[in-house]
Protein backbone atom coordinates (compact mmCIF):
# COMPACT_ATOMS: atom_id res chain seq x y z
CA UNK A 1 0.00 0.00 0.00
CA UNK A 2 1.61 3.38 -1.17
CA UNK A 3 1.43 6.09 1.69
CA UNK A 4 1.07 9.88 0.73
CA UNK A 5 4.62 10.78 1.85
CA UNK A 6 5.89 7.55 -0.73
CA UNK A 7 3.69 9.47 -3.45
CA UNK A 8 4.66 13.02 -2.80
CA UNK A 9 8.40 11.59 -3.20
CA UNK A 10 7.99 10.36 -6.38
CA UNK A 11 5.76 13.70 -7.75
CA UNK A 12 9.17 15.71 -6.44
CA UNK A 13 11.26 13.57 -8.35
CA UNK A 14 9.27 13.72 -11.94
CA UNK A 15 9.36 17.48 -11.11
CA UNK A 16 13.08 17.64 -11.03
CA UNK A 17 13.24 15.44 -13.42
CA UNK A 18 11.67 17.73 -15.88
CA UNK A 19 12.91 20.95 -14.89
CA UNK A 20 16.44 19.41 -15.66
CA UNK A 21 15.04 18.23 -19.10
CA UNK A 22 13.79 22.09 -19.42
CA UNK A 23 17.30 23.17 -18.41
CA UNK A 24 18.74 21.33 -20.99
CA UNK A 25 16.61 22.52 -23.63
CA UNK A 26 17.23 26.08 -22.22
CA UNK A 27 21.09 25.74 -22.30
CA UNK A 28 21.08 24.27 -25.96
CA UNK A 29 19.26 27.53 -27.29
CA UNK A 30 21.54 29.59 -25.48
CA UNK A 31 24.11 27.52 -27.11
CA UNK A 32 22.00 28.34 -30.62
CA UNK A 33 22.35 32.13 -29.85
CA UNK A 34 18.42 32.01 -28.73
CA UNK A 35 18.29 33.61 -25.89
CA UNK A 36 14.91 34.53 -26.27
CA UNK A 37 13.78 31.17 -25.80
CA UNK A 38 16.38 30.11 -22.95
CA UNK A 39 14.79 32.96 -21.33
CA UNK A 40 11.39 31.52 -21.71
CA UNK A 41 12.07 28.36 -20.73
CA UNK A 42 14.16 29.28 -17.60
CA UNK A 43 10.98 31.55 -16.34
CA UNK A 44 8.32 28.71 -16.92
CA UNK A 45 11.00 26.37 -14.71
CA UNK A 46 11.23 29.17 -12.09
CA UNK A 47 7.50 29.31 -12.23
CA UNK A 48 7.13 25.94 -10.81
CA UNK A 49 10.91 26.09 -8.31
CA UNK A 50 11.49 29.81 -7.65
CA UNK A 51 14.37 29.27 -6.12
CA UNK A 52 15.92 26.54 -8.52
CA UNK A 53 19.53 28.37 -9.10
CA UNK A 54 19.93 26.39 -12.67
CA UNK A 55 16.87 28.30 -13.51
CA UNK A 56 18.38 31.43 -12.25
CA UNK A 57 21.62 31.01 -13.89
CA UNK A 58 19.75 30.57 -17.23
CA UNK A 59 17.43 33.24 -16.65
CA UNK A 60 20.31 35.96 -15.91
CA UNK A 61 22.65 34.79 -18.70
CA UNK A 62 19.84 34.96 -20.85
CA UNK A 63 19.12 38.27 -20.29
CA UNK A 64 22.88 39.75 -20.09
CA UNK A 65 23.62 37.75 -23.66
CA UNK A 66 20.76 40.42 -24.61
CA UNK A 67 22.18 43.12 -23.37
CA UNK A 68 19.82 43.81 -20.22
CA UNK A 69 22.46 43.34 -17.86
CA UNK A 70 20.40 45.57 -15.60
CA UNK A 71 17.75 42.59 -15.22
CA UNK A 72 20.39 40.14 -15.73
CA UNK A 73 21.99 41.13 -12.08
CA UNK A 74 19.46 39.81 -9.78
CA UNK A 75 18.88 36.09 -10.69
CA UNK A 76 22.75 35.71 -11.29
CA UNK A 77 22.84 36.98 -7.80
CA UNK A 78 20.23 34.79 -6.56
CA UNK A 79 21.87 31.73 -8.24
CA UNK A 80 26.01 32.63 -6.96
CA UNK A 81 24.80 33.36 -3.44
CA UNK A 82 26.31 29.74 -2.08
CA UNK A 83 27.96 28.83 -5.23
CA UNK A 84 31.57 27.54 -5.89
CA UNK A 85 30.97 27.39 -10.08
CA UNK A 86 33.45 29.10 -11.89
CA UNK A 87 30.96 29.74 -15.08
CA UNK A 88 28.44 31.11 -12.78
CA UNK A 89 31.05 33.56 -10.67
CA UNK A 90 32.01 35.30 -14.18
CA UNK A 91 28.48 35.90 -15.97
CA UNK A 92 27.79 37.39 -12.82
CA UNK A 93 30.52 39.33 -12.49
CA UNK A 94 29.80 40.41 -16.31
CA UNK A 95 26.24 41.39 -15.76
CA UNK A 96 28.11 43.80 -12.65
CA UNK A 97 30.51 45.17 -14.82
CA UNK A 98 27.83 46.03 -17.18
CA UNK A 99 25.62 47.90 -14.40
CA UNK A 100 29.15 50.05 -13.77
CA UNK A 101 29.93 48.26 -10.32
CA UNK A 102 33.49 47.23 -11.44
CA UNK A 103 34.93 46.17 -8.03
CA UNK A 104 32.75 44.08 -7.36
CA UNK A 105 33.20 42.38 -10.89
CA UNK A 106 36.90 42.15 -9.82
CA UNK A 107 36.28 40.43 -6.57
CA UNK A 108 33.94 37.71 -8.44
CA UNK A 109 36.16 36.72 -11.04
CA UNK A 110 39.41 36.64 -8.65
CA UNK A 111 36.93 34.54 -6.85
CA UNK A 112 36.48 32.29 -9.66
CA UNK A 113 39.92 32.47 -10.29
CA UNK A 114 41.17 30.70 -6.78
CA UNK A 115 38.63 27.66 -8.19
CA UNK A 116 40.69 24.56 -8.17
CA UNK A 117 39.49 23.77 -11.67
CA UNK A 118 41.10 26.40 -13.69
CA UNK A 119 38.70 28.41 -15.75
CA UNK A 120 40.12 31.13 -18.12
CA UNK A 121 37.75 33.18 -18.87
CA UNK A 122 37.85 34.08 -15.43
CA UNK A 123 41.32 35.71 -16.34
CA UNK A 124 40.33 36.28 -19.91
CA UNK A 125 37.80 38.73 -18.27
CA UNK A 126 39.52 40.33 -15.45
CA UNK A 127 42.77 40.98 -17.93
CA UNK A 128 39.81 42.97 -19.75
CA UNK A 129 38.38 44.97 -17.91
CA UNK A 130 41.89 46.06 -15.84
CA UNK A 131 43.09 46.99 -19.48
CA UNK A 132 39.79 48.93 -20.06
CA UNK A 133 40.62 50.85 -17.09
CA UNK A 134 43.98 51.69 -18.24
CA UNK A 135 45.85 49.45 -15.37
CA UNK A 136 47.61 48.10 -17.48
CA UNK A 137 50.42 45.78 -15.10
CA UNK A 138 47.48 44.58 -13.35
CA UNK A 139 46.03 43.15 -16.63
CA UNK A 140 49.52 42.01 -17.35
CA UNK A 141 49.78 39.70 -13.93
CA UNK A 142 46.22 38.11 -14.36
CA UNK A 143 46.60 37.58 -18.62
CA UNK A 144 50.26 35.75 -17.18
CA UNK A 145 48.83 34.18 -14.34
CA UNK A 146 46.44 32.57 -17.00
CA UNK A 147 48.62 31.97 -19.39
CA UNK A 148 50.74 29.44 -17.01
CA UNK A 149 47.85 27.62 -15.34
CA UNK A 150 46.01 27.41 -19.56
CA UNK A 151 48.64 27.47 -21.56
CA UNK A 152 46.55 26.33 -24.83
CA UNK A 153 44.00 29.10 -24.47
CA UNK A 154 44.97 31.13 -27.61
CA UNK A 155 42.69 34.16 -26.08
CA UNK A 156 44.73 34.90 -23.52
CA UNK A 157 47.50 35.59 -25.06
CA UNK A 158 46.28 37.55 -27.45
CA UNK A 159 45.08 39.53 -24.70
CA UNK A 160 48.38 39.89 -23.75
CA UNK A 161 49.68 41.05 -26.46
CA UNK A 162 46.99 43.84 -26.53
CA UNK A 163 47.83 45.05 -23.77
CA UNK A 164 51.33 45.46 -25.12
CA UNK A 165 49.61 47.07 -27.52
CA UNK A 166 48.20 49.56 -25.20
CA UNK A 167 52.01 50.31 -23.69
CA UNK A 168 53.36 50.93 -26.70
CA UNK A 169 55.71 47.64 -26.90
CA UNK A 170 55.48 46.20 -30.11
CA UNK A 171 57.90 43.56 -29.66
CA UNK A 172 56.18 42.35 -26.44
CA UNK A 173 53.03 41.91 -28.29
CA UNK A 174 54.38 40.04 -31.45
CA UNK A 175 55.56 37.65 -29.32
CA UNK A 176 52.15 36.72 -27.96
CA UNK A 177 50.28 37.28 -31.01
CA UNK A 178 52.66 34.57 -32.41
CA UNK A 179 51.91 32.49 -29.35
CA UNK A 180 47.96 32.31 -30.11
CA UNK A 181 48.80 31.74 -33.56
CA UNK A 182 50.92 28.52 -33.12
CA UNK A 183 47.85 27.64 -31.06
CA UNK A 184 44.92 28.58 -33.23
CA UNK A 185 46.59 29.70 -36.85
CA UNK A 186 43.77 31.00 -38.59
CA UNK A 187 42.70 33.35 -35.12
CA UNK A 188 41.65 36.65 -36.72
CA UNK A 189 42.34 38.72 -34.08
CA UNK A 190 45.74 37.14 -33.36
CA UNK A 191 46.34 38.26 -36.99
CA UNK A 192 45.44 41.95 -36.73
CA UNK A 193 47.75 42.33 -33.92
CA UNK A 194 50.43 41.09 -35.11
CA UNK A 195 49.64 43.37 -38.34
CA UNK A 196 49.21 46.15 -35.13
CA UNK A 197 52.50 45.38 -33.87
CA UNK A 198 54.11 45.24 -37.03
CA UNK A 199 52.76 48.81 -37.73
CA UNK A 200 54.02 50.01 -35.03
CA UNK A 201 57.40 49.27 -36.09
CA UNK A 202 56.78 50.70 -39.24
CA UNK A 203 57.23 47.87 -41.05
CA UNK A 204 54.23 48.47 -43.64
CA UNK A 205 54.93 45.70 -46.14
CA UNK A 206 55.01 42.75 -43.09
CA UNK A 207 52.37 44.76 -41.96
CA UNK A 208 49.79 44.28 -44.53
CA UNK A 209 50.69 40.99 -45.30
CA UNK A 210 49.23 40.62 -41.78
CA UNK A 211 46.13 42.81 -43.21
CA UNK A 212 45.55 40.63 -45.84
CA UNK A 213 45.10 37.92 -44.43
CA UNK A 214 43.21 39.13 -41.72
CA UNK A 215 40.62 40.22 -44.69
CA UNK A 216 41.48 36.94 -46.41
CA UNK A 217 39.17 35.15 -43.97
CA UNK A 218 36.91 37.98 -43.08
CA UNK A 219 36.51 40.16 -45.74
CA UNK A 220 33.81 42.78 -43.34
CA UNK A 221 36.89 43.13 -41.36
CA UNK A 222 37.19 47.19 -41.36
CA UNK A 223 39.55 47.76 -39.40
CA UNK A 224 42.42 45.63 -40.96
CA UNK A 225 40.86 47.11 -44.30
CA UNK A 226 41.54 50.61 -43.21
CA UNK A 227 44.95 49.72 -41.59
CA UNK A 228 45.75 48.01 -45.18
CA UNK A 229 45.27 51.22 -46.93
CA UNK A 230 47.52 52.76 -44.67
CA UNK A 231 50.57 50.30 -45.26
CA UNK A 232 49.85 50.22 -48.76
CA UNK A 233 49.98 54.33 -48.86
CA UNK A 234 53.17 54.44 -46.99
CA UNK A 235 54.25 51.70 -49.32
CA UNK A 236 53.84 54.49 -52.58
CA UNK A 237 50.97 52.04 -53.59
CA UNK A 238 48.80 55.23 -53.70
CA UNK A 239 46.14 53.69 -56.02
CA UNK A 240 45.57 50.47 -54.61
CA UNK A 241 45.48 52.18 -51.00
CA UNK A 242 42.71 54.38 -52.20
CA UNK A 243 41.10 51.73 -53.48
CA UNK A 244 40.99 49.78 -49.71
CA UNK A 245 39.90 53.65 -48.55
CA UNK A 246 36.87 52.87 -51.82
CA UNK A 247 35.79 49.58 -50.41
CA UNK A 248 36.09 50.89 -47.18
CA UNK A 249 34.04 53.63 -47.12
CA UNK A 250 31.27 51.99 -49.67
CA UNK A 251 30.31 49.20 -46.94
CA UNK A 252 30.17 51.75 -44.37
CA UNK A 253 29.87 55.65 -44.87
CA UNK A 254 30.37 56.32 -41.20
CA UNK A 255 34.16 55.72 -41.64
CA UNK A 256 34.40 58.58 -44.56
CA UNK A 257 36.10 60.61 -41.91
CA UNK A 258 38.29 58.45 -40.89
CA UNK A 259 38.96 57.30 -44.42
CA UNK A 260 40.15 60.89 -45.65
CA UNK A 261 42.74 61.44 -42.22
CA UNK A 262 44.59 58.49 -43.58
CA UNK A 263 44.58 59.51 -46.72
CA UNK A 264 45.61 63.33 -46.01
CA UNK A 265 48.04 62.16 -43.31
CA UNK A 266 49.65 59.77 -45.83
CA UNK A 267 52.97 59.66 -47.06
CA UNK A 268 51.83 61.70 -50.20
CA UNK A 269 48.80 63.09 -48.91
CA UNK A 270 50.72 65.22 -46.48
CA UNK A 271 52.39 67.35 -49.92
CA UNK A 272 48.60 68.40 -50.47
CA UNK A 273 48.01 71.98 -49.26
CA UNK A 274 44.35 71.50 -49.20
CA UNK A 275 42.29 68.00 -47.62
CA UNK A 276 39.60 68.68 -50.06
CA UNK A 277 42.29 67.48 -52.72
CA UNK A 278 42.53 64.25 -50.90
CA UNK A 279 39.01 64.09 -50.09
CA UNK A 280 38.48 64.28 -53.97
CA UNK A 281 39.50 61.22 -53.61
CA UNK A 282 36.95 59.62 -52.16
CA UNK A 283 33.35 61.59 -52.61
CA UNK A 284 32.94 59.87 -56.20
CA UNK A 285 31.92 57.17 -54.08
CA UNK A 286 27.96 57.32 -54.66
CA UNK A 287 25.48 57.46 -51.40
CA UNK A 288 28.04 59.24 -48.78
CA UNK A 289 25.47 61.46 -46.96
CA UNK A 290 27.55 64.55 -46.13
CA UNK A 291 27.52 64.63 -42.22
CA UNK A 292 29.55 61.35 -42.59
CA UNK A 293 32.33 62.97 -44.11
CA UNK A 294 33.30 65.14 -41.18
CA UNK A 295 36.16 63.40 -39.32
Amino acid sequence: MWVGVNNNKYADQAAVTWADQALRLGWAAIDGRRPDEAQRVAREVLSRHPQHAGAQHLLGLSLLIQQRPREAVGPLAEAARDTVDPLLETHYALALRDVGRKDEAIDWLKRAMSRKSVFAPAFHELGLIFCGMRRYDDAEAVLKQGIALAPGVAELSVELGGVYICRAEPANAKDEFARALALAPDHVRALHGCGTALLFEGEFERAAGQFRQVLARNPEHLRARLDLAHCLLELGCFEAGIAELRILVRSSPRHYGVALKILASSRRGRLWLRPSMAAAFLQIIDNVPYGTWLP
